[in-house]
């Protein structure tokens, strides 16, 4: 294949082409990525088109494309590009170190798609997945993968328990603090617990100042063990609120692991049954 016939592949391709030289500035783009940025081969050339990243994703753009330069190796990301109409477009760039035929290097080549639609379907979906607030899922998810795992605990005769949690005097926090005092104290809380439990584990905000979690494969003692390493490493947890005084808080958790349960439901039921007789007892503590 002749030089030429080369050059007319890349301008017509699909996919938008970039290059970069040994400077780590870009000295070429193809057609497809000019009609799309609506933008000159002169403005784009250097690190001109770094123009039209978005602000939010400038900075980690253009650390991944010098790191991975610097190391030859290749990478792959995801960031918003300016489109000629002034929109923001998901793009997900490719690129790979290239050499010439004496095997020395001499810059890299990336290929970039536009990839919105599949991007804002993925985030819908997280949205609907998951609680803004907390970063934990959100009630309706955490119970359908709950169900799914209460399925095949029960088909399986493995062990499933279930921690209910309450942040013990909630109301007190928001009455006294604020409400931006309290989404602090919920976004900490559920990022202590985060830290507890495994990345198998199911971790949702089940109410207000609730939490259920979900514990695979873990019986009645070993799911205690959790709960009271949740319930003390909370207790010893120092939170610094909006107006920069810092308070603690307790929780009281109750447990129950899978015995003659039916449905998820009543265990979440028994689990929650437990919990309240943590608070009648005193709160912050553990009831199994």
């Amino acid at each position: 294949m002749d030089y030429e016939q080369y050059r007319l592949i890349v301008e017509s391709s699909p996919n938008m082409i970039w290059r970069s030289d040994l400077s780590t500035k870009c000295d070429y783009f193809n057609k497809t990525w000019l009609d799309f940025t609506g933008r000159t081969l002169q403005q784009e050339f250097g690190f001109g088109w770094a123009e039209g990243v978005h602000p939010d994703d400038f900075d980690r753009c253009v650390k991944i494309y010098l790191d991975n330069f610097k190391i030859q190796h290749p990478f792959e990301m995801d960031y918003r590009l300016k489109r000629y109409d002034g929109q923001y477009r998901w793009i997900n760039d490719r690129g790979v170190p290239f050499y010439d035929q004496e095997g020395r290097f001499i810059g890299f080549i990336g290929s970039c798609m536009d990839v919105t639609e599949k991007i804002e379907g993925q985030l819908l979906k997280e949205m609907a997945q998951n609680d803004a607030l907390c970063k934990t899922y959100n009630r309706q998810y955490s119970h359908q993968l709950l169900t799914e795992v209460f399925d095949q605990a029960q088909e399986d005769g493995k062990p499933l328990s279930i921690l209910m949690m309450d942040i013990d005097g909630f109301k007190y926090v928001n009455d006294v603090h604020g409400h931006s005092a309290g989404d602090i104290v919920l976004t900490k809380v559920a990022a202590v617990v985060k830290r507890e439990i495994r990345g198998s584990d199911i971790l949702g905000r089940y109410g207000g100042d609730e939490f259920l979690i979900g514990l695979c494969h873990t019986n009645l003692d070993a799911a205690l063990s959790v709960a009271e390493r949740i319930r003390a490493s909370i207790e010893s947890t120092e939170i610094i609120v909006s107006d920069m005084s810092t308070i603690k808080v307790s929780v009281s958790i109750g447990v129950r692991c899978l015995q003659h349960e039916s449905t998820l439901d009543e265990l979440i039921d028994n689990a929650d049954k437990k919990m309240y007789a943590a608070k009648a007892e005193g709160k912050n503590r553990v009831k199994g």
